[in-house]
This record gives C-alpha cells, structure tokens and sequence, in this order.
C-alpha cells in the first residue's frame, strides 16, 4: 500500500489558535478546584455579605442625596442604577433567609 493515495495534510499548521489556547496570556478556561484551604467559614461568609447588603441599601439614599445637592459627578442614572440594585440585592437575601429557614426546617425533622 503507498502514501500516493492519501493526501498529505499539514494538521498542526492548519489549527487556528484562540483566546483559550495558553501562550495568549489569557487565564485557563479550566476552573480551579471549588474548596480551597483558605476558604472562611460560614459566619465570616454570611457576616461579609450582610455588610455588603447594607452598604447597597444604604447606596441610593447616598447618592440621591449628593443629586439633591448639586454634585455634578452624579446624575439620575447611577441613583436608579443604585436602586435597582439594592431591589436584587433584597430579593436575594429574602431568597437566601428563606433557604436558610427551609435549611433548618429540614435538619430538625431529622429522626434520631
């Protein structure tokens, strides 16, 4: 049997390289192990994202006051920003409390 019959492509001149491909300096599209030994434990977690709830729900009422007052670095637009998300900011801790609750619900009618 002779090669003259197979055509004879050049395969690894023929790859088109992306952003995934390494050697770009773009990070892996590969994701990293979800535990890690560095990670907090709940209540540092929890106690981190009530501090962030309050500062979003503190934002429009921040912001809204530096408008009312004149301040030329803000406008409408980023007051109804701020609004919008502190409204998906108490929709999701409503969802997480509510989990949360179900969660405990759950673990106490556990038969021993």
């Amino acid at each position: 049997m002779s090669n003259s019959y197979f055509p004879q492509y050049d395969l690894a001149g023929r790859i088109q390289h992306t952003k995934f491909a390494s050697g770009y300096n773009m990070p892996s599209i590969r994701l990293d192990r979800v535990e890690k030994p560095e990670t907090q434990d709940f209540k540092q977690v929890f106690s981190g994202l009530m501090e962030n709830f309050n500062q979003e729900l503190n934002a429009p009422d921040n912001l809204l006051k530096d408008v009312m007052q004149g301040n030329q670095n803000v406008d409408i637009h980023d007051v109804m920003i701020a609004i919008s998300k502190s409204e998906i900011s108490v929709n999701l801790a409503t969802q997480m409390v509510g989990k949360a609750i179900n969660a405990y619900d759950r673990v106490m009618q556990i038969n021993i």
